[in-house]
Order: C-alpha cells, then structure tokens, then sequence
C-alpha cells in the first residue's frame, strides 16, 4: 500500500504555534520543518476521523495510528520521524500547561531491519586483487596492489591498514612480520591482534617495499605513503580502492570495508568457523560477527534457486 498523501497544511492554532516556535527559536532546516507539518497534519486527520480532541488523546490512540502509518507503507524511519514530530508537539503544549501529559512518551517506531554488509562476490574479489593497477610511476601501481591484497586477504580495517609502519618498533601502531607470514594491528579500543598474511600478499608487499623508497620521505615509517612521501590517509585509500574497482569492470561501487566483509563472508563459507572469523575480525562480541551468517545464507539461498529444480515453484 503506498503512504498517505500530503495532509493538507495543519489549521489548528496550537500546532501552527508549535511550528512557528520550530522555525523561528530552534530554527530547524527547511525539509525538516516539512517533514513535521506533514506528520502533524496525519495527527490532525487520524484525530479527526476518530472526534478525539487533540488534547485529549491517550497512548493508546498514538499506538493505533502509528499502526495506521505502518500499514499504509511508511516505513521504521519516517514513523519515527511522525513520533518525533508528534512528541515534540505534546512537549510544547505541556509547557504551556495545556496538557497534562506527553500521551507519545516511551512510545518508539517499528525497528528498520538492520541492512547486511555489502560483500563482492568470490569472483569479483579475485578480479579485484589480480587487477593490475596503471599508473606512470611503477611504485604506484604496486602500492595499490598490496593495499587491494592486504584488506581482503586480512579483513583489515582501513584504519588499521594506513596504521601499519614498514618495519617493527616500539612507536609502531602495526607492522607485518614478513619471515613469520604475520600482520600485527591496533583496532578498535586500542586493542592488538596477529593475522595470517598469505602468500599473495606477501608477494605483493615485497614488490612494494622494493619501490617504496622511491615515494617515502627518508623518515617516513608508515607502510603506505603517498607521492608526496608522507602517510596515506583513509580518504586516499578509498579513492585509489574505487578507481582499481573501475578497472577492473566492478559495477558496484567498492569501498575498503566492502573487502573486509568479504573477507569474512568468504572465509565463513568455506569454513563454518564463526569463532575463528570473530577474532581475525578482532570483534570484540561474536554478536557482531553473526551478520556474516546472513550472507552465508544469502550464498546458500542464491545456489539453490540457480541449480534445484524446485526452487522456482511458482
């Protein structure tokens, strides 16, 4: 069912009050003053249709229409704006003394389903790492390739991975123990954890610190600089990420965290292992790295309508 209409702008005094009082003294943007008049004229029509004065209604009336908003397709975040609206008009009246009592208090939108992480598919992230990046200087091309390599076949945050020093010390934030095969990281909460570093990037790090010192400033220790010699920001991997994406035919748009949910979803489904993927996520509750169940599931649901003959009953 669509959403409702528009309602037609409010006439009763104390709402047009409310949204005065709303522009002028807490001058809200624009769109959002918008947005309230029309959860306020749905307030006005539902109170209506049902002869409830506006300062008489109860909780129980709130929850009926905001049942009414979900029925009629608005969706967890437009009802909870309308709740938003309706709330802060009950707030404005009681200070005025006109009502005895917020009847919206405590009363809370339907929960929007928390989206899935995006992930590439197995496919499209070998394509990804094996792209071979272009560019006039040959440091820079190596640069991204080890970059491409590191998040994916670590899960790394970007944070983590523009935090790595070239070599071991005690200032370094992480560094990668290349005769060990090990990345040591600092993650969220300042917390520290080793990762396997396969092959593949291996391969790729060796071929960039062959060429850093081309690009690095003499006493630059980060891993990863850029062609100004100094440490790569978050900002600049991401960017150097999407043009790699586009190289390689990517038709979604590729960010570091995307490799970094593919490297747990894909890793999930070849081993079944949640408490493992947890702690090379460095996940501080496993609660968290439940969601890559869901994209397992996704993988598992995709399979089966491709190849069983009774998947497309109809």
């Amino acid at each position: 069912m669509p959403p409702p209409p528009p309602p037609p702008p409010p006439v009763n005094a104390g709402i047009t009050a409310f949204l005065q009082h709303l522009r002028v003294e807490r001058r809200l943007a624009a769109r959002t003053l918008v947005m309230y008049g029309d959860a306020l004229g749905w307030l006005q029509q539902m109170a209506a249709n049902e002869r409830v004065d506006l300062a008489q209604v109860q909780p129980h009336h709130v929850r009926g229409w905001t049942a009414q908003l979900h029925q009629r397709g608005l969706g967890p975040r437009s009802i909870a704006i309308a709740l938003a609206a309706w709330r802060g008009l009950y707030g404005y009246w009681g200070r005025d003394r006109q009502v005895l009592s917020n009847p919206v208090a405590g009363i809370r939108a339907p929960k929007a389903p928390k989206p899935l992480p995006k992930a590439l598919s197995v496919d499209q992230a070998v394509a990804l790492a094996q792209q071979v990046p272009s560019g006039d200087r040959p440091a820079l091309p190596a640069r991204d390739h080890c970059m491409v390599e590191l998040l994916y076949g670590c899960g790394l945050r970007v944070g983590e991975l523009v935090g790595l020093d070239w070599q071991a010390g005690p200032l370094a934030a992480g560094w990668i123990d290349s005769p060990d095969a090990t990345a040591h990281v600092l993650g969220k909460g300042s917390k520290r954890r080793s990762l396997p570093v396969g092959g593949p990037a291996l391969q790729a790090l060796a071929a960039w610190l062959a060429l850093r010192s081309t690009l690095a400033a003499p006493d630059e220790p980060a891993l990863f600089v850029s062609q100004r010699g100094s440490r790569l920001s978050a900002s600049q991997v991401r960017s150097r990420l999407q043009k790699l994406a586009a190289d390689a035919g990517l038709a979604t748009g590729v960010h570091p965290h995307m490799l970094r949910h593919s490297f747990a979803s894909h890793l999930l489904q070849s081993s079944g292992d949640l408490r493992a993927v947890q702690e090379l996520l460095g996940h501080a509750s496993i609660t968290t790295t439940q969601v890559y169940t869901k994209l397992d599931f996704q993988h598992l649901a995709k399979v089966y309508d491709a190849a069983h003959p009774r998947a497309r009953r109809k």
